[in-house]
């Protein structure tokens, strides 16, 4: 007979098996939505019923591959392969006789409510084992509001539901959990997730990293340049700020410490550029693609209005490493450990054509997000299986490991949206974001500075311990309507709770990107995050400046865009060069103020506010005036003849 040892291992292998299955059978599912496959064979689904049928998939998935506790060995008890069934089963259910269940909500009938009751609960525990305990506990909050609202006194007193006809709501009407915001993860989010995974097992992930140290490698703090290049590609693919820091932290991190940079510096500079691939067009993140949806405006709308921010973000962040460079004398990278350029490109320059598809497709062939996703990863496929970048082509079995990759790396995204549809229901059907609207208006006093300084303080502490996708629908549900009701426009204000929620990775206490670099570079954690604001200084004042001004989000005039980008990358120059205090030298207190108050006087759009064109002027005249003072002070120190003693 065999060791029970040996039977474990056996069903465990037996179960990685039907997961692996699961997985790819998610992947393509998604996929054959994007291609419009089931309509081809005639198979006429509605958006509902396909979502139900990958929660269902995707149920199943959570409770056969992550354990309940901290101990993830071993095969799945058998009462998580009962939960992973029943809630199959449920979802099934509705996907299968969603028509019927749906127009029957008004007579609440037994059986949906027993197959909601089973949706809401094993949402609720599977949306913990994926994204932790602040999110789980939130949803719980939110859901015993919708319970028992009608119990609070004042203004935050909410519409009395009946418990059956609550758990109704969420899980059959199309403002629950099968909602869009579901719809675009189970779709969008899964086919750019595929089209990522065929990057890396093709060996484009490594192309794209080694053309960032061929080109940026001979320059002063090369590592940290090629860190902020490669974490924004990386990261605009992936959406995740956490995944992005491990999977290119572990080589971009060590590698700036070895060239002089400080073990936290080399950690909050990995966390910023990762989390700032979440901003980075032309893929951005999974929050992008869920904004377009909640604005019901093109993604490529979007793209487009995230593109300055992005640029500014990037812009300071690439200075104050080239600055800290400086100051620290930190110097390029030994030429035997780079790759020419010319090499690199001659081996792997076919990896920029399934971008090249991409990009096309969103905004000259005006396709669907999900549409140009697939066909750039059928380019990027073909590419793959003919290309051979540094002894690497990809196979068959490649090709399936991303099907797989996929699938399992979908789960706390689409966990995420479903928890964000039952709390969008429980927002709709009890009246709170009217009420919540209300309070945070008057709590701004009618102002709008007041009200944007508290917006960004709830995002940011609302967004701690967060995936960026599970905090900006929470804000876009709570706090940018109160931000559009003073006047605020409704992508800037989107756009706004999106920095703010995204910057909560960075920003201590429960900085969680941070965190995860600081683990890796062997530093302090809080330290790391402190340094995380510093060198990601411009994501908490650029967002008050679009909402200022809608030049920084590309509406407006050619002549007015293009003079806010120069003049605020001008400024973000002279504020990098305060909050590094150093320039060509060391910069003393009173020429760092200096240099600040030019700097983001500078920065402020011409057309913010009557007036503002002079902003500009004066802060360039004393930024120059700065410069050229520093610059000359440099040039008399070196040419004085030293002292031989």
């Amino acid at each position: 007979m065999p060791e029970p040892m040996d039977e474990q291992a056996d069903t465990k292998g037996r179960l990685g098996m039907v997961a692996s299955a699961l997985a790819i059978a998610l992947t393509l599912a998604a996929l054959g939505w994007a291609a419009d496959i089931y309509r081809t064979f005639g198979l006429l689904l509605i958006n509902e019923q396909f979502n139900a049928f990958v929660l269902a998939i995707a149920l199943v998935l959570v409770y056969l591959t992550v354990r309940a506790g901290k101990d993830q060995h071993g095969p799945p008890p058998w009462y998580d392969i009962v939960a992973g069934v029943a809630g199959a089963l449920a979802a099934l259910y509705v996907a299968y006789d969603y028509r019927a269940l749906s127009d029957a909500i008004a007579f609440r009938p037994l059986h949906g409510v027993i197959v909601g009751g089973i949706l809401l609960v094993l949402v609720l525990e599977g949306l913990r084992r994926v994204s932790g305990n602040v999110l789980t506990a939130i949803l719980v909050v939110f859901i015993a509001y919708g319970f028992f609202g009608h119990l609070l006194p004042g203004d935050f007193q909410g519409r009395r539901v009946s418990p059956d006809g609550l758990l109704l709501y969420l899980s059959l009407d199309v403002n629950g959990v099968f909602g869009s915001v579901f719809g675009v993860a189970c779709t969008i989010v899964v086919s750019f997730l595929f089209f990522g995974a065929l990057l890396g097992r093709s060996g484009g992930a490594n192309f794209f990293t080694d053309l960032a140290i061929a080109a940026l490698g001979n320059f002063r703090g090369g590592a940290a340049k090629i860190a902020v290049v490669a974490s924004s590609l990386f990261g605009t693919i992936s959406g995740n700020a956490v995944a992005n820091v491990v999977a290119t932290g572990v080589v971009t991190i060590p590698m700036m410490k070895q060239s002089g940079y400080k073990p936290h510096h080399a950690g909050a500079i990995e966390a910023v550029a990762s989390t700032g691939g979440q901003l980075m067009p032309p893929v951005m993140g999974a929050a992008a693609f869920i904004m377009a949806e909640l604005l019901a405006v093109s993604y490529a709308e979007i793209v487009i209005a995230a593109t300055i921010p992005a640029l500014l973000y990037y812009a300071a962040l690439f200075i104050q490493t080239d600055l800290e460079a400086a100051k620290s004398g930190i110097s390029a990278i030994p030429r035997s450990e780079i790759i020419p350029v010319r090499k690199v490109l001659t081996e792997g320059w076919y990896f920029v054509v399934p971008f090249a598809v991409l990009i096309g497709g969103l905004f000259w062939l005006n396709q669907s997000p999900e549409t140009a996703a697939l066909y750039a990863s059928l380019t990027l496929m073909v590419c793959g299986f003919l290309g051979n970048y540094r002894n690497k082509r990809m196979g068959p079995r490649d090709l399936l490991a991303s099907l797989v990759e996929t699938g399992r790396s979908s789960l706390d995204i689409l966990m995420i949206a479903a928890a964000a549809g039952f709390i969008i229901g429980v927002l709709n059907v009890s009246g709170l974001n009217f009420a919540l609207t209300i309070a945070l208006v008057h709590l701004g006093a009618g102002s709008m500075a007041l009200l944007l300084l508290l917006a960004a303080g709830i995002a940011i502490i609302l967004g701690m311990g967060m995936p960026t996708v599970g905090v900006y629908v929470l804000l876009a549900a709570l706090v940018a309507p109160a931000l559009t009701e003073v006047g605020v426009p409704a992508l800037a204000a989107h756009l706004f709770v999106l920095y703010f929620g995204m910057m909560s990775m960075t920003t201590p206490p429960v900085a969680v990107a941070a965190f995860a670099a600081a683990s890796i570079a062997q530093s302090d954690p809080i330290r790391t995050g402190f340094a995380g604001i510093k060198f990601g200084w411009s994501a908490y004042i650029v967002p008050f400046l679009f909402v200022s001004s809608p030049t920084l989000l590309m509406q407006g005039t050619p002549t007015h865009v293009s003079l806010a980008v120069v003049t605020a990358i001008m400024g973000v120059y002279l504020v990098s060069v305060a909050v590094a205090g150093f320039m060509t030298r060391p910069v003393g207190p009173v020429l760092r103020a200096a240099f600040a108050a030019s700097g983001l006087a500078m920065m402020i759009p011409a057309n913010a506010f009557p007036g503002a064109l002079w902003t500009d002027i004066a802060g360039f005249v004393v930024g120059a005036g700065l410069i050229l003072s520093e610059l000359g002070s440099t040039r008399r120190t070196r040419s004085t003849p030293q002292k031989v003693v």
